[in-house]
C-alpha cells in the first residue's frame, strides 16, 4: 500500500533525511521517501505488518510528528504553527533590539556589570521562549545518534550564553591576568536565534507558494452539493454523497462528483447544458452536455443547468486521482536528491568537527590570549553552514516545475521522468486517438463510402507541434495501423517525415527498442490501450487522457486534452527545472565552500582584519535557504 503522509516539525534536509532514515529501518515499509518542501512522507508499506500508529510513535520519538488522524488537519496545524512562528520571531526581534542597545551602551544602566546581568537574563528568555524548539529537537536527535540544523542551533547559542556568562561573573578577574578584556556576546545568542526564525518564516511563506499548484486542484473541489429528494433540493456536505445519488448543478456552480448527466437545459436549448472543462482538458470551449454525457468534479456549467447521477465520489473523482498523482510526483525523488540526502546526514556532524577545528587551531596559535577569538570563531563556523539551502535545492525546484506542468494540463508522475525528458531527442506517436480524432462534423449512419481523410481529422495544434518539436531537434516517427496511403496523408499533414504504416503493438515496440540502440532517448506517445507495450519501454512515456479515462497507470507522463503542444512545452520544462536544480546546488555549495572559511577567520592568515561573526553568520545562513526557495519559485512565472 502507498500512502502519503503529512510530517510536521522539520526544518532542514537533515530533519528529512532522519525521518527518512527512520522511516526505512522500520520492518513492513517496503520503501519511504520524504519531501522536505512538501511536508509529507510518500510511504509504501504492508498494513499487516506495520500499522500507522507505529510509525507515528516512532516518527514522535525522535522528535516530529505524523498527522494520520481524520480529525486533524494539516492546513489548520501550518496555519497554527506559523501564527506561533510569527510571534517568535516578533518578539525575538524585541529581544534583539532591546539587548542590542544594551550592549552597545544605547541604554544607560550605570555599570558595565549591571548591563551584562540584564543582558543575560533578557538572552535566557530568548533562548527559553523564541528557541526552545531548538535546544528540545537537539536533544531528541542526540538522544537517537543523529543531528539537524537545531543541532547547530543549540550548540551555537549554548556556547555563547555560557562564555558569556562566565565573563559577566568572573571574567573580568580571569581575563586581567591575560592583558585582555572580558566581552559577553549575548546580542551574538539572541541574534542567531532571530534570524533563524526570521529565515524560516521567510521559508515557510515561500515554501508555500511551491504548493500553489497542489491548492488550486483542492479548490476546484467543492464544499457542499445540492441534492434531489423528491421535489426538494437540499445543500448537503460533498462527504454525505453516495454513489447513485441525484445532483443539480447550476450554471456556475463546480461539480461536485464524477457522474452521469440524467438532464440538461439552457436558455440555447432544452436538451443541453455547456460545461467550463478546461481546468481539466485545457479546452477553452464550453463542452456540450446532454443526456448520458459524463461530466467530470470541479468543472463548471457556463450555461443552463444540470442533473446528474453521482458514479464516482470522495477519492474515486477524477480529480482525486489528479491531485494524488501530483502530490506523489511532488514528493518523489530525482537521483541527484538521493546523494544530496546522503550528504546531509553527515553534513552537522562534519560541521561540529570543522568547528571544533577551528577552536582547536586558535587555541593552539594564541593559546589562553585567543581563547575568546577561537570561541567565536567556532560559533560562527557552527551558525553559518547551512545544510537547509542544499536540501530545499532539489525538492523545491521539483515542487514548482511539477506543479507548473499540472497548471498547464501535463500530469507528471515523478520525479525521474520529468528530469529525463530534456534529454528526449526522439518521439514515437501513435496516429488514431493521438494525432488524429473522429470527425464529429459528419453522421456515419447516413453516409457510405466515405474515405478515412473523411472520418479523421488531425488533431488542433497538431501540425505546430510536430513542428516545434523539430525545431528542438526531435526526429518525430508516426506509427500508424492503416495502409500505406492513409499513413503518408496524415504524416504529410501532419508535418511528418518518418512513419510506418501497417503496425501491429509490437512494432510499435520495436521501433522503440531500435531508436534506443542508436543512442536515442526515447519518448512514446500513445492512448495508453494498445501502445501499452512501447510505452512500457520508451525512456519517456506520454499518454494522452480525456479527464475520465486518465491513463495514469501506464504512462509516467499524461496530457490532460488534445493539445499536443503541451509535449515540446513539457520538454522545455523539464529542461529549465533540471538547470534550477543545478543551480541552486551550485549555489548552496559555493555559499559553504567561501562562507565557512570566512566565519573561521581564515582572512586574518592573509593579514586581513576580517572574519563574518556570528550574528551576521546567522543572518547569511538564513537568507542562503530562503533565496534556493525563491530562485526555484521564479520557474512559475519564466517556465
Amino acid at each position: 500500500m502507498k500512502k502519503i503522509i503529512p510530517i510536521v516539525g522539520m526544518a532542514c534536509s537533515a530533519c528529512s533525511a532522519n525521518v527518512e532514515r527512520k522511516l526505512n529501518s522500520l520492518e513492513g515499509i517496503n520503501e519511504a521517501s520524504v519531501s522536505l518542501p512538501g511536508r509529507s512522507a510518500l510511504i509504501d508499506f504492508n498494513p499487516e505488518v506495520i500499522s500507522l500508529e507505529k510509525m507515528k510513535h516512532e516518527i514522535n520519538d525522535i522528535g516530529y510528528d505524523m498527522v494520520i488522524e481524520a480529525d486533524r488537519s494539516l492546513e489548520e496545524i501550518e496555519k497554527r504553527s506559523f501564527v506561533i512562528l510569527k510571534h517568535k520571531t516578533i518578539l525575538a526581534w524585541i529581544f534583539s533590539i532591546i539587548v542590542m542597545s544594551i550592549s552597545m551602551m544605547w541604554i544607560d544602566l550605570g555599570t558595565r556589570d549591571n548591563a551584562n546581568q540584564v543582558a543575560m537574563i533578557i538572552a535566557l528568555l530568548a533562548m527559553i521562549y523564541c528557541g526552545r524548539q531548538f535546544f528540545i529537537s537537539a536533544w531528541k536527535n542526540l538522544k537517537h545518534g543523529s543531528a539537524n540544523m537545531d543541532t547547530l542551533v543549540a550548540l551555537s547559542t549554548s556556547i555563547s550564553f555560557l562564555f558569556s556568562v562566565f565573563n559577566t561573573f568572573w571574567g573580568n578577574d580571569y581575563w586581567a591576568k591575560e592583558g585582555i578584556e572580558a566581552h559577553t556576546y549575548y546580542d551574538a545568542c539572541v541574534m542567531i536565534i532571530t534570524f533563524v526564525l526570521t529565515g524560516r518564516l521567510l521559508e515557510e511563506k515561500a515554501k508555500d507558494g511551491t504548493a500553489s499548484s497542489i491548492r488550486q486542484l483542492m479548490g476546484m473541489q467543492p464544499k457542499t452539493a445540492k441534492i434531489v429528494v423528491g421535489d426538494n433540493i437540499d445543500d448537503v456536505p460533498i462527504s454525505t454523497i453516495e454513489k447513485g445519488d441525484i445532483l443539480e448543478v447550476r450554471a456556475g456552480d463546480k461539480i461536485p462528483v464524477d457522474g452521469v448527466v440524467t438532464m440538461a437545459e439552457s436558455f440555447m436549448n432544452s436538451h443541453a447544458a455547456y460545461v467550463d472543462e478546461s481546468m481539466i482538458t485545457g479546452e477553452p470551449t464550453p463542452s456540450e452536455k446532454i443526456k448520458d454525457s459524463n461530466v467530470i468534479a470541479g468543472t463548471i456549467p457556463s450555461q443552463g443547468k444540470i442533473r446528474m447521477k453521482a458514479m464516482q465520489i470522495g477519492e474515486d473523482t477524477a480529480i482525486a486521482h489528479i491531485i494524488k498523482m501530483v502530490e506523489q510526483a511532488q514528493g518523489s525523488k530525482a537521483p541527484v536528491q538521493r546523494i544530496v540526502d546522503r550528504a546531509a546526514l553527515i553534513f552537522v556532524p562534519v560541521i561540529t568537527v570543522l568547528s571544533l577545528i577551528t577552536f582547536v587551531m586558535w587555541w593552539l596559535i594564541g593559546g589562553n590570549v585567543f581563547l575568546p577569538q577561537a570561541i567565536i570563531s567556532a560559533i560562527s563556523v557552527l551558525v553559518i553552514a547551512c545544510p537547509c539551502a542544499m536540501g530545499l535545492a532539489t525538492p523545491t525546484a521539483l515542487m514548482v516545475g511539477i506543479g507548473k506542468a499540472a497548471s498547464e494540463q501535463v500530469l507528471i508522475k515523478d520525479a525521474t521522468a520529468l528530469e529525463k525528458m530534456r534529454k528526449v531527442n526522439a518521439v514515437v506517436i501513435d496516429k488514431t486517438g493521438t494525432l488524429t480524432i473522429p470527425n464529429k462534423n459528419i453522421d456515419f449512419t447516413n453516409v457510405d463510402g466515405l474515405s478515412l481523410e473523411d472520418r479523421e481529422k488531425l488533431k488542433p495544434n497538431a501540425k505546430e507541434a510536430m513542428t516545434e518539436l523539430q525545431n528542438m531537434g526531435v526526429e518525430i516517427y508516426m506509427m500508424s495501423g492503416d495502409k500505406e496511403e492513409a499513413a503518408r496523408y496524415w504524416a504529410e499533414k501532419a508535418g511528418i517525415t518518418n512513419y510506418k504504416s501497417k503496425v501491429l503493438p509490437q512494432d510499435k515496440e520495436n521501433i522503440v527498442m531500435e531508436l534506443q540502440k542508436q543512442g536515442k532517448t526515447v519518448a512514446m506517445v500513445g492512448d495508453g490501450i494498445n501502445d501499452t507495450q512501447a510505452l512500457a519501454l520508451a525512456d519517456v512515456s506520454i499518454a494522452i487522457g480525456n479527464g475520465t479515462d486518465v491513463a495514469m497507470d501506464v504512462a509516467q507522463v499524461t496530457l490532460l486534452g488534445d493539445d499536443l503542444r503541451n509535449i515540446p512545452k513539457a520538454i522545455k520544462l523539464s529542461g529549465k527545472t533540471v538547470r534550477m536544480i543545478w543551480e541552486n546546488l551550485f549555489w548552496a555549495f559555493i555559499y559553504n565552500i567561501i562562507c565557512i572559511p570566512l566565519a573561521a577567520g581564515v582572512m586574518y592568515i592573509f593579514g586581513i582584519n576580517f572574519q563574518i561573526t556570528p550574528m551576521w553568520s546567522s543572518a547569511l545562513m538564513a537568507f542562503s535557504s530562503v533565496s534556493v526557495v525563491l530562485n526555484s519559485l521564479r520557474l512559475k512565472y519564466t517556465a
